[in-house]
């Protein structure tokens, strides 16, 4: 059955966009997890070093008496997780491809997609990252103060003070929305500086106009993203394990299903 247009693609104003029903959110999750099962040691491979980079990165924060940044950056992860996915989108292209799945073949699918304007978006994401750090300090100044705290003494704080409280929940709520913001114009641009040929900003404005024609199903997926996540922090980051791998799976074949391989037919 033929899928209805939303817009059609042209030089001037970018491919073409494909609606993306609510319902595929799950069907695109089972299709993940069919690339995840067939590449599994590839998968575990990629996330184990970002899970223990993320516990060096923590063990540093504690080591020089900042456990304050330990969860914005742990709920950071989300905004540069497009980017560290890019792996992910290699594995599962060479599956779409029918390729054999080596380690040569992912290195060098991601060198050549680094060769294009995918560094400039790296950089954009990282500099969100960056931006989110300084406001999670500001905030935790502002509401908590100076004094060095340890872990304990941090939790008891922001747990069961008014202060702290409000802090977690204004925290949350400016983090909330810097995230949507970055998952507006990054969770399809990159895979989509990944497969194909653009400059980094018509790569944005697409992702932004694809979450744009496709409001619910690109929302029900941002929370999905935020729910999975947070499952891996609870975990230690343990989760991040089969849970990274999974979600950058689905990306690729979400940017699959928004952007055709062609323009499509009137």
């Amino acid at each position: 059955m033929k899928t209805a247009q939303v817009s059609t693609g042209s030089p001037a104003t970018g491919p073409d966009i494909l609606p993306v029903r609510t319902i595929e959110i799950l069907e695109l999750l089972a299709i993940a997890l069919r690339d995840f099962r067939a590449s599994y040691v590839y998968g575990l491979s990629i996330s184990g070093i970002y899970t223990v980079g993320g516990w060096v990165r923590v063990l540093l924060l504690v080591y020089f008496e900042l456990p304050y940044l330990v969860y914005p950056l742990a709920a950071g992860f989300a905004l540069i997780a497009p980017f560290i996915a890019i792996a992910f989108y290699a594995v599962s292209r060479s599956i779409e491809r029918g390729e054999t799945l080596s380690w040569r073949g992912i290195l060098n699918s991601v060198r050549t997609a680094a060769r294009g304007d995918l560094g400039w978006m790296a950089l954009v994401t990282g500099f969100s990252l960056f931006i989110w750090m300084d406001i999670a300090a500001l905030l935790f100044f502002g509401f908590i103060g100076l004094k060095p705290f340890d872990i304990q003494e941090l939790l008891r704080v922001i747990f069961t003070t008014p202060m702290g409280l409000l802090f977690l929940m204004i925290g949350n709520g400016v983090g909330a929305i810097l995230a949507f913001a970055v998952f507006s114009f990054s969770v399809i641009s990159f895979p989509m500086l990944f497969d194909r040929d653009v400059d980094f900003v018509t790569a944005m404005i697409t992702s932004v106009k694809v979450v744009l024609t496709n409001r619910k199903a690109m929302t029900v997926w941002c929370i999905t993203i935020a729910i999975l996540i947070g499952l891996s922090l609870l975990s230690g980051l343990i989760g991040l394990l089969v849970i990274l791998p999974i979600l950058g799976h689905a990306s690729w074949h979400l940017y699959r299903r928004a952007i055709p391989n062609r323009p499509v037919d009137g």
